[in-house]
């Protein structure tokens, strides 16, 4: 499943790359009244829009936003929870109590709704977006971080650079957030489907990119105003459906290899099937 995972990510980031050269439209400025809702065919491969604009061009051009958003709100709450869980689980204490009751604070409320609030507040564009994601997801890392750091902390090498006169700057970022990176970054690739669908959800509710900017989101929204038309929705929901399969296999190839137990497992499967082709080569 990895291996089907990394292929379609690898895909997707190279259409968002490479869309410019791909595309054979203009995905905002090549409007044609006359072609409006043209179905798929040999010129127009996902049909046209409303506006007549080729749909392939813009689900392709889209790709850069909607890849771009979910790994800018994975990446900063990666970062923000490792930073805040860190401290509180290093520091302990009234630090540790105030940190997390702050973020089960932030954690009560319903994911989406939160985010709606915080976008509606900040105003529809792309940068608000992200960054009230970013909000409602940090907590998750934070607390992961904070689990993981009380557990390394007790380790005998953190010990001794207490013991050598390391300051506490040094031992949590130098000796004890390494061993935690591991587990942080499987939970960061797991979020990056969640966070395309989130992303694209607020789009869809006109509170992410705003017209006429092509994302699959809102791409989506404009194919349930004209459903009878249903390329102009079917090929950018497909899109973000491929998109959140994929990275979800890349997530759980990269947390099996994480996880001891699992290679363990991988080890002796492959011992297995090593004994077994031996045997079929001495029966022969």
């Amino acid at each position: 499943m990895f291996k089907i995972g990394a292929a379609i990510c690898a895909l997707w980031l190279a259409a968002a790359f490479l869309a410019g050269v791909l595309a054979p439209f203009d995905p905002i400025k090549d409007q044609n009244v006359n072609r409006r809702f043209t179905p798929p065919n040999k010129t127009h491969w996902f049909g046209t829009d409303s506006l007549g604009r080729d749909v392939f061009s813009r689900v392709l051009f889209g790709s850069r936003l909607s890849i771009a958003a979910s790994l800018a709100t994975a990446l900063v709450s990666l970062f923000v929870g490792m930073a805040i869980g860190g401290i509180a689980g290093y520091a302990g204490g009234i630090v540790d109590d105030l940190m997390m009751r702050f973020s089960e604070m932030v954690q009560s409320f319903p994911p989406l709704i939160l985010a709606m609030v915080i976008a509606a507040a900040l105003g529809p564009n792309i940068s608000n977006s992200v960054l009230a994601m970013a909000i409602i997801w940090w907590p998750n890392y934070a607390r992961l971080a904070r689990s993981l750091v009380i557990s390394i902390k007790e380790n005998d090498y953190v010990s001794a650079s207490k013991i050598l006169g390391a300051s506490h700057y040094r031992i949590l970022v130098k000796e004890i957030l390494p061993g935690a990176i591991g587990p942080m970054l499987v939970m960061c690739t797991l979020d990056l489907g969640n966070a395309i669908l989130m992303f694209s959800g607020l789009s869809f509710l006109g509170l992410g990119v705003q017209p006429p900017t092509p994302e699959w989101g809102a791409m989506v929204s404009d194919g349930v105003l004209n459903f009878n038309y249903w390329w102009i929705s079917t090929f950018p929901g497909l899109a973000i459906f491929s998109v959140a399969i994929g990275a979800n296999f890349v997530g759980d190839g990269i947390r099996d290899y994480f996880d001891p137990k699992m290679r363990r497992e991988d080890w002796r499967e492959t011992r297995k099937r090593k004994k077994e082709k031996k045997n079929e080569e001495d029966n022969i």
